[in-house]
């Protein structure tokens, strides 16, 4: 059975199972507690028209200066009592809040870590983070005090009808009123706020592509043209503010200018009662406050209308994210490192979010300690081929086995122990040469790190930097040179000894003494039973590799013992002539995948 659900979670948030509903329902039950201090703060609010009403029907007429020192001492007792209950329901409000984003901490960064693996726009990326955020400040804010609150206008507004019914009545009318103003921003405010939002993210991703690219930007002269992009992108940004704005002033102006008239209007009805003998002195000024706070939640509730509608707008978005890359279930047995083989059947390979097919029908299969070549031209799906058989792309069809089983079949964090990956652009992570290697693993054996990068050929290379393995390498490995990231990344994918190493053009940035140490690594790994691919362009590296399989046009058109491949094509040396053949072979690659694209 499901606890019950405060307003505040009923209007935001609909029945669901994701996280983000699971996290409003665990606020909801401690939003009940709040809700019994906003309970106490609205009965304490009632004793200042109460006040009022004694004073002006009681002390002024008996010019007692006792009672109203009493009054007087009373109310200001009453006073400190709601101040102190309504600063405790805002720091609870707080709380509630960080609660709130803590208790989605792993999924939000499951999903920014999952989400460019689905081929999501940059524009799109940090958006669950900033939804995050927007739901976390609302729920910290005044925003739910609106809510918890207006259970509590009815009470105010018996309160009127008590005093008189002519006041009751004018109070309900002019509530009906403003309440209707709300629907109305309701209503025009949500196409304008998602249109922000919209702007917001394309203003964010020219600010993202031109400080990445603030080299190349410089030195090929695009700043002029760059500025042009952030301009429009900016004022684009700044139209959609200002209609926001805009229309958020004149709501706000209309309600502020029908408050002031209800409140006239409670006065002069309260006046014209006086005259007629239908009431005191004191009710004049009593329905005045009385009204005053039972507006208050819908005044407020209106203050923070954006806030309120961007909140909601967030738990839509960020709840249908979360679901959608919801992690892998553990499976109920974990199987047994890998040790035998490698295989893929009737592979076929798109980029996430295309039905494109970059590779088809690619099938093969390897011993422990083969060493594969992947060759091919540009764009023949290469990179592709190495990002499925790792498990970062998803097979569009077909299925890569180790051992027999599926990858899919082991956990992503326990299949990364089983396998090395080094991609083609090298990407370190901000902290020091050890923690790079170690794959930022605290408990990392010092032995093991020492030992990956012994097999990779990077240990003389990493104590000659300042600080030896303790040199920060800085963001992206950005204090590093292009050829020390590639060989401190070759040292990470072969830490923790994996079965499966996968290096996509390892030897793009090395120099002779590098490239030396990745054929030693090479020859290293396979003596020790390891599978080993890898995709290069260079020559050098086919000599400590004892198969080849060659890609064009996204199909494989050769595939064997690297020896024979290389006869094949009249030539032993190199990779030029093999390429050549392959070219000569395509139609079979386009046959082979059926005409597709």
């Amino acid at each position: 059975m499901q606890p019950r659900m405060t307003p505040i979670a009923k209007i935001l948030n609909p029945a669901s199972d994701d996280p983000v509903s699971q996290a409003l329902r665990a606020s909801a039950k401690r939003l009940g507690g709040v809700a019994i201090f906003s309970g106490v703060v609205n009965l304490l609010m009632l004793a200042g028209p109460l006040y009022m009403l004694q004073v002006y029907d009681r002390v002024i007429p008996s010019r007692s200066v006792a009672t109203l020192l009493g009054l007087s001492a009373i109310i200001l007792a009453v006073y400190l009592f709601q101040g102190f209950f309504d600063a405790l329901r805002m720091r609870m409000l707080a709380r509630i809040g960080s609660l709130f984003d803590a208790a989605l901490q792993e999924p939000i960064h499951f999903a920014l870590a999952t989400l460019p693996l689905r081929g999501v726009g940059t524009a799109l990326l940090q958006q669950p983070l900033r939804d995050l955020d927007q739901i976390r400040i609302f729920l910290s804010g005044l925003g739910p005090t609106a809510l918890l609150d207006t259970p509590w206008i009815p009470i105010f507004v018996v309160m009127l009808f008590l005093f008189h019914p002519v006041i009751g009545i004018t109070g309900v009318v002019g509530a009906t009123a403003i309440i209707a103003v709300a629907l109305l921003a309701e209503r025009l405010s949500a196409d304008a706020s998602r249109n922000l939002m919209e702007s917001s993210a394309r203003r964010q991703v020219s600010a993202d592509a031109t400080r990445r690219n603030a080299d190349a930007i410089r030195a090929l002269g695009m700043s002029e043209r760059f500025a042009a992009r952030w301009l429009r992108a900016n004022e684009g940004f700044l139209r959609e503010n200002l209609r926001v704005m805009d229309l958020y002033a004149n709501l706000g102006a209309w309600a502020k200018v029908m408050r002031y008239a209800l409140q006239s209007a409670m006065l002069g009805v309260g006046a014209y009662l006086v005259v007629n003998e239908q009431a005191s002195g004191g009710i004049i000024i009593a329905s005045s406050i009385m009204l005053g706070r039972a507006l208050a939640p819908i005044e407020v509730a209106l203050g923070t209308w954006k806030q309120f509608v961007a909140a909601r707008q967030s738990i839509r978005r960020l709840g249908e994210v979360l679901k959608a890359v919801r992690p892998q279930a553990a499976p109920a047995i974990t199987l047994a490192p890998p040790e035998r083989e490698l295989s893929a059947t009737s592979l076929a390979v798109a980029a996430p979010g295309s039905e494109r097919l970059i590779l088809a029908n690619v099938s093969f299969s390897l011993r422990a300690g083969t060493g594969l070549a992947i060759l091919g031209p540009s764009a023949s799906g290469k990179s592709s081929l190495a990002k499925a058989l790792v498990g970062v792309w998803p097979a569009f069809t077909g299925i890569v086995r180790l051992d027999g089983a599926a990858i899919d079949q082991w956990h992503p964090d326990e299949l990364g122990r089983h396998i090395g990956y080094l991609p083609q652009e090298v990407s370190l992570f901000e902290g020091s040469v050890a923690e790079n290697i170690a794959r930022l693993d605290e408990s990392a054996r010092p032995e093991a790190v020492l030992q990956a990068a012994r097999i990779a050929g990077a240990h003389e290379m990493i104590v000659r930097l300042p600080e030896g393995y303790s040199t920060r390498v800085g963001e992206g490995g950005m204090l590093l040179s292009a050829g020390q990231r590639q060989r401190i990344g070759l040292a990470r994918a072969l830490f923790g000894d994996p079965f499966l190493i996968v290096l996509d053009e390892p030897n793009a940035n090395l120099d002779a003494e590098g490239e030396n140490a990745l054929m030693r690594a090479i020859e290293t790994l396979r003596d020790a039973g390891r599978i080993v691919v890898v995709v290069s362009h260079r020559p050098n590296v086919l000599a400590v590799l004892n198969m080849t399989l060659v890609l064009y046009d996204g199909g494989v058109v050769a595939f064997g013992p690297r020896d024979e491949i290389l006869a094949r094509a009249g030539h032993s040396g190199g990779t030029q002539p093999l390429l050549a053949k392959v070219a000569a072979d395509a139609p079979v690659s386009r046959a082979a995948r059926g005409g597709r694209p």
